[in-house]
Parts: structure tokens; C-alpha cells; sequence
């Protein structure tokens, strides 16, 4: 066995040991590239076989080795984990996975060689500066003022929300860190908001029952009429309206909350019954990354889009432009920022507002009391940070300001082509967030005759809505079984609409389509065409074989 020091990188910086480390890594990436093939989403074009049994095998079989393994058989064994792994290329369209930038690789190494905890920079100093440096960067994109915001890397978009809840809950009781959440405390948020919410009101002892669900329009942003209305309906019982999440990109269908009619709807409220300011944060998670168009030039069109592109924008900035009213905001690097999980960053507008949460300096006698280092965030929930703020600095490098347009406007363009494509090719399909522009596509498949405008206006009954979901159900099964050729979305919840005969909101079923790839072109929806004709076939034969329970035009 080898001594135990040579299991690391060097200390002195000696070149053998560096080549070693280099040729493992060369060794890895060829093995992973020879898996590719740009027309299958998954490496070495096909599943591993998951029986039932898969991972109970998986438990019975493995064992931590007696005596260390060798390097090469390392990265054998990681070769064979990467066997059969969806890997973000062209044909990948599943739930928000992006292709990792080079950069963003060089900033997760830089991220790993370091090793920094980013809680305290007398441990972290490259991951602090970068942090900073990320901060001032999205503040300027967003319109924060960057010498009175503060933000942070987190455990992603959830991350965010919790820790954006806890400030609004210091901001109202300041002592609830001693005394306990007040009992009285309300949050709002879009009936189609990320689960992450609903998450973090548990988890801060708020209470579920005091979440508010608002009911969504057409383009599935939240309705301002009813948000008004739930929240005096709480002042009016007693309760404090306390946060908002304003869903900027909603995960399924892309739908943008009216930031400035949310804040106007606050402080029309505030006002009219003097009640504390209430904190809005906008989960920007996703569709944070098109405020880099919030300066663009629509007029000279540099970058040269379509005029349907260019429409779909336009409509996407002037929602995305007032997202300094809120009082924090996020960014999932890790979604249409071009890189690896995990990478999040949550932003506050006022820096007092996080200093809030921080602990006492006897409560953290170890980090922080110190003559050396002045960046100690006492004030994160997470006691161990990642330096991953190195990986979205890396990224924000690489693209700037033009190449994430150019990106972003590139997956808008290809998603409206599709669009346009599926209904004039599939007369019983229904795109469920045509109202909804961005990279996203869901579309409904029918028995006989598209209906989506009599579904979403209450016309059909629970029975007709479920039938429908049944059968899009069926499809998702079917897709499920060439990810080898196309990885498709799907959601059994892409909105709601209201039953003609019980009254009830029935979840609508969608398969969905989230372009992320720069590798995806047009030419790829000919292949989309091809592989749904495919399914809907197998669907139709499946069908006509359960005595024409289903009839697919």
C-alpha cells in the first residue's frame, strides 16, 4: 500500500505528483466522453437495468475495501457510475438541467483545490472575495444599490426562501430567536409557487396553515385581486401578513409574477391599516438570469432576434425590471446559469436585514472573534459553506452580459418554434403556458379534439379533466421508455382548472419540455415530431387493445 501522504495532491507543488492527478482526470473524461452520443441523452445510449431489486442488490453487495483500492480502479468504478446517466446534450429536455460550462468546471476544481469554508475568511479567502465580488455583480443586474445589499451562496433555491423567511420573521419580532415565532404570522404565494415555501413555513414552526395559495391567470402569474383580498382577509382576523414570494419563473411553466403590482398592492395595504412593511422575495431561481436583458437595446436589436423572439423579451423584462422592489432575490447558477449542482445565491436589498439572523460571538467561539480575517457570515444557517460563489464567479466571467443574451435568447427562440411546430402538426395537443414566454414547453394531449380552452374556463367536468390526465399519464409511461433517444419533462401539475360539476381544482397533467442545451437547435424538433408520432402511435395501438378506451387523432 502506498504511504498515506501520497494520496494527496502535493504540498510543495512538485510537478510528478500534478501529472499524476492530470492523467487520472484525462483518464475519467475520456472514458465519460467515449459514453457520448449527441443524438442520446444518456451516457452509453441506454438505462442500467433498475429491476425492483436494483439497489437492495446494490446494499447486499457493497463493502468499504480492506486494503485501499488503486487509483485506476477508482476511476473504473467511476465510469461505471456514469453507465447510463442523463447527460444535459441536445435530446435532454427534462426538469431545469443544464449543460456545466467549461468555466464553471474551472471554478468547481478552483472551488475543490482550495477547500475553503466560506462561514469565515480566515478559512475561505478565495471564496469570500468571490462572494463578494458575485454580490456586487448581481446587484447591479437586479438595480440593488451594492454597497447596501449583502448576499451569500446557499443550498439552492430552497435555501434561499428559508433563509429569506427567517429575515422577515427578525425583521417583524426581532426576540424570536429567543421568545419563538409569533402564532399570528401569515406567508402568500402563487397557487403554482416551488414547493420550497411550503418546506420552509414548516420548518420555521409557522405552520403550513397559515401559507396562503393565490390563484393564477392565464400566463400563471399570481392574480393581484385575490392577493389583495387574501391578505386582508388575514388583517381582518387578526392575523400579520408577513411574507410574500413572488415566483419569477415558476419550475413548471415559467409564469412571472408582476413584481410592481405586488409591491403596490403591499404598500396600498400598509397604508390602509398601518401595518408593518411586508417582506416580498423574489424566487428568481429560475428566471432571474433574463434580467441580464433589463439594459438590452430593443430597438437596434444587437444581437439580432427574431420579432418573435424580441416580443417574448420585451414581455419577459418588463416584468424582470422591477425586481429591486423586492426585498431579496436568487439565482440557481445551477439552472440557467450554466453550471454544476449545487450552486445558489441569495440576495438581500438591505444588509441589515441579514445581520438580523446572526449568532452571538460566544455562541461561535471558534470562527470569527478574531484580530485576522473580516468577512465571518455568523448570519448563514449553513455552519459549513461550499465555496461555490468561485463557480458563478467563474461563469459570470466567461459569459458576461452578451453571452448569457445570446444564450437565453437562443433556448426563447427554439422553444416558440416548437410551440408553433406541435399544434400545427398535432391537432389534439394544447401548449398549457402558451401566455407563458420563456424556455419552457407543456403541452396536453387529447382524446379527439383538443379542449384546453374549455378545460382552463371551467367547462368540463372532474371525470372529463381526470380522463384527460389518465391518458397523459399513459404518455408520460411511454416517453419514459425511449430516454435513450429523448429525456422528456413531465408534471401532474402544471395548473389547475375548476370542474363544471363539483366546483373543485383539478391539477392539470402536462408533459413538459424545458430547453437548456446550446446544443439544441432546430433541427431537433423534426426529431421531437418524429419520437412523439412514435409514441402517440404506441399509444393509439395500446388503446384500440383496451377495447378503444382512448382515441388519439
Amino acid at each position: 500500500m502506498k504511504e498515506i501522504s501520497d494520496l494527496y495532491p502535493s504540498q510543495d507543488g512538485n510537478k510528478n505528483k500534478r501529472e499524476e492527478i492530470i492523467n487520472l482526470m484525462n483518464h475519467l473524461l475520456s472514458n465519460m466522453d467515449q459514453m457520448k452520443n449527441e443524438h442520446s441523452p444518456l451516457l452509453n445510449s441506454k438505462e442500467k437495468d433498475r429491476h425492483p431489486n436494483y439497489y437492495e442488490q446494490i446494499t447486499n453487495d457493497t463493502v468499504i475495501p480492506n486494503i485501499g483500492e488503486d487509483y485506476s480502479t477508482i476511476v473504473k468504478e467511476m465510469t461505471h457510475l456514469l453507465d447510463g446517466h442523463p447527460y444535459p446534450n441536445k435530446n435532454f429536455f427534462g426538469n431545469v438541467v443544464t449543460t456545466p460550462s467549461i468555466a464553471s468546471l474551472i471554478g468547481t476544481l478552483t472551488m475543490c483545490l482550495s477547500n475553503g469554508n466560506s462561514i469565515w475568511d480566515a478559512y475561505g479567502t478565495a471564496a469570500a472575495e468571490a462572494e463578494i465580488k458575485v454580490t456586487a455583480m448581481l446587484s447591479e443586474l437586479v438595480g440593488y444599490n451594492r454597497q447596501e445589499s449583502l448576499g451569500y451562496s446557499t443550498w439552492g433555491g430552497q435555501g434561499a426562501v428559508f433563509s429569506s423567511l427567517r429575515m422577515a420573521i427578525a425583521r417583524h419580532a426581532p426576540n424570536y430567536k429567543e421568545e419563538g415565532i409569533p402564532n399570528n404570522l401569515y406567508c402568500f404565494a402563487s397557487e403554482l409557487s416551488h414547493y420550497s415555501l411550503l418546506r420552509s413555513i414548516e420548518a420555521t414552526g409557522i405552520g403550513t396553515n397559515h401559507l396562503m395559495k393565490v390563484k393564477v391567470n392565464e400566463d400563471h402569474s399570481m392574480n393581484i385581486d385575490d392577493l389583495s383580498e387574501k391578505i386582508e382577509k388575514v388583517i381582518q382576523k387578526g392575523g400579520t401578513p408577513l411574507y410574500i414570494a413572488a415566483t419569477t419563473g415558476t419550475t413548471d411553466t415559467f409564469g412571472i409574477d408582476h413584481m410592481k403590482e405586488v409591491k403596490e398592492t403591499c404598500i396600498h395595504l400598509e397604508n390602509k391599516y398601518a401595518i408593518d412593511p411586508i417582506f416580498i422575495h423574489a424566487d428568481s431561481a429560475m428566471g432571474g438570469f433574463y434580467a441580464f436583458f433589463n439594459n438590452y437595446d430593443f430597438n437596434n436589436n444587437p444581437l439580432a432576434f427574431s420579432n418573435d423572439t424580441l416580443d417574448a423579451l420585451i414581455t419577459i423584462q418588463d416584468r424582470l425590471q422591477h425586481l429591486h422592489l423586492a426585498d431579496s432575490v436568487c439565482f440557481d447558477f445551477h439552472k440557467l446559469g450554466q453550471t454544476p449542482y449545487v450552486n445558489s445565491f441569495l440576495l438581500a436589498k438591505d444588509k441589515k436585514d441579514v445581520s438580523r439572523l446572526s449568532i452571538s460571538k460566544e455562541d461561535s467561539p471558534y470562527i470569527g472573534d478574531r484580530s485576522y480575517g473580516n468577512y465571518h457570515t455568523s448570519y448563514t444557517f449553513e455552519c459549513s459553506r461550499s465555496g461555490s460563489s468561485i463557480v458563478m464567479y467563474a461563469t459570470l466571467l466567461e459569459f458576461g452580459i452578451e453571452g448569457y443574451q445570446k444564450l437565453l435568447g437562443h433556448f426563447l427562440d427554439f422553444n416558440l418554434k416548437l410551440r408553433s411546430r406541435l399544434t400545427s402538426i398535432f391537432p389534439n395537443l394544447a401548449i398549457t403556458n402558451k401566455f407563458s414566454p420563456g424556455p419552457i414547453t407543456t403541452f396536453r394531449i387529447y382524446q379527439g379534439s383538443e379542449n384546453w380552452d374549455l378545460e382552463r374556463k371551467g367547462l368540463l367536468t372532474e371525470g372529463e379533466i381526470n380522463q384527460t390526465n389518465d391518458l397523459n399519464k399513459k404518455i408520460f409511461e411511454y416517453m419514459g421508455e425511449v430516454r435513450d433517444k429523448i429525456l422528456w419533462g413531465d408534471t401532474s401539475k402544471v395548473c389547475y382548472a375548476e370542474a363544471k360539476d363539483t366546483g373543485c381544482l383539478v391539477p392539470i397533467a402536462s408533459t413538459k419540455l424545458f430547453i437548456t442545451s446550446p446544443f439544441t437547435t432546430t433541427d431537433e424538433i423534426d426529431t421531437i415530431v418524429f419520437e412523439l408520432e412514435q409514441i402517440l402511435k404506441k399509444a393509439r395501438k395500446h388503446s384500440e387493445a383496451e377495447k378503444g378506451d382512448y382515441v388519439l387523432v
